[in-house]
C-alpha cells in the first residue's frame, strides 16, 4: 500500500456491528509512500498513527499541482 499526504484512507467495516471509518492522510514518512501514516480520523476529529490493515484501501486525494 502506498499513499501520500492529501489521500483518502477508508476502513471498511469488518463485521455486521462496525461502521466504515474514513480519514485524510496527514504525514508519510517514508518517501516512497510505505505505511505507518499519520490520519486524521473524521469520525472522531482526531489523528493517530495508523498501519493499514487489510480492510484498508487508499483513495487518491487532489495534491498541489495536480
Amino acid at each position: 500500500m502506498k499513499a501520500t499526504a492529501g489521500d483518502q484512507v477508508v476502513v471498511e467495516a469488518s463485521h455486521l456491528m462496525a461502521h466504515r471509518r474514513e480519514g485524510v492522510v496527514v504525514k508519510v514518512d517514508d518517501p516512497a509512500g510505505a505505511p505507518p501514516y499519520l490520519v486524521h480520523w473524521t469520525d472522531t476529529d482526531t489523528e493517530t498513527l495508523f498501519f493499514p490493515g487489510p480492510d484498508c484501501h487508499v483513495v487518491p486525494g487532489r495534491h498541489e499541482g495536480s
